[in-house]
C-alpha cells in the first residue's frame, strides 16, 4: 500500500510503498474493531458513581408527624427515599464495566483500524523526527505543513528528550511509540504522523499471523 513519504523537514513528500499492510475487503473486521473499541472505553471507566441507600443516610428514624389526622401520606422515617435529604432508590451503585476480549479480536481490530486509516490517507509516514535543539517553534515548523489543524498522533520507535520537550507544549499533539499504539489510537485521531522506525514495527505487529486472522471473519 502506498503512502505518502516526507522528508525530514517536512518540506516536500513522495510515494512509498509500504508492504506488510492487511488489507480487508467489504467489512470484514469492522464489528470486531467495534467491540474492541467499546470494550476499551469500557475498561476506561471507573465506575464508582455511587448514592446512598435508606439505610445509608444520615438522619433520625423518628416518625416526622403522627400515623392519622394530618391528612398528608403516611410516613414512617425522615431518611424515606422520598423525603428531602433521604435515600436513593435504583441509584448507580459502585461496578466494574470491565470487559474481554481475546487476543485474536485485539489484533483484527488493530489490523481493521490500521487499513481504514492508511486507504482514507490520514497515515503520512516520516524518514524521521530529528531537532537540533528542544524548541517547540522547531517542531511546529516540521508538522505544520502536514496537519495544520485537528488532533495529530505522532509514533516513532523511541522518543527522545528534547523532541518530549518541544512537543508537550502543543495541545493537539500526541506522542507513542509504536510498540504501545492500539487500535484506538487509530481511530481518536484526525491524522497520524509515523517515522519509518515506527511504521516497520507496526506493520511487523499487523503480520503477526494476519493471514491466519483475516481469514476468520
Amino acid at each position: 500500500m502506498k503512502l505518502k513519504l516526507y522528508s525530514k523537514d517536512g518540506s516536500s513528500h513522495q510515494e512509498k510503498d509500504f508492504i506488510g499492510i492487511p488489507e480487508f475487503s467489504g467489512d470484514k473486521g469492522l464489528l470486531a474493531l467495534k467491540q474492541a473499541i467499546l470494550t476499551y472505553q469500557n475498561n476506561q471507566r471507573q465506575g464508582n458513581a455511587s448514592t446512598k441507600l435508606r439505610s445509608e443516610v444520615s438522619g433520625s428514624g423518628k416518625k416526622p408527624f403522627k400515623q392519622k389526622g394530618s391528612g398528608n401520606a403516611r410516613q414512617g422515617s425522615k431518611r424515606s427515599v422520598i423525603q428531602r435529604g433521604g435515600g436513593v432508590v435504583h441509584g448507580p451503585r459502585p461496578r466494574d464495566y470491565g470487559q474481554k476480549i481475546n487476543k485474536k479480536m485485539k489484533q483484527i481490530a488493530f489490523q481493521r483500524a490500521l487499513f481504514d486509516r492508511a486507504v482514507d490517507g490520514e497515515i503520512v509516514v516520516m524518514e524521521s523526527f530529528d531537532l537540533s535543539e528542544p524548541k517547540t517553534r522547531l517542531f511546529q515548523k516540521i508538522i505544520q505543513p502536514i496537519a495544520p489543524k485537528g488532533n495529530l498522533l505522532i509514533v516513532d520507535d523511541k522518543w527522545e528528550k528534547r523532541i518530549n520537550y518541544a512537543a508537550r507544549n502543543l495541545p493537539e499533539v500526541t506522542l507513542t511509540e509504536a510498540d504501545t499504539l492500539n487500535y484506538f489510537d487509530l481511530c481518536r485521531y484526525n491524522k497520524i504522523l509515523v517515522s519509518e522506525k515506527g511504521m516497520e514495527i507496526i506493520i511487523a505487529r499487523a503480520q503477526s499471523k494476519s493471514k491466519k486472522r483475516i481469514t476468520i471473519l
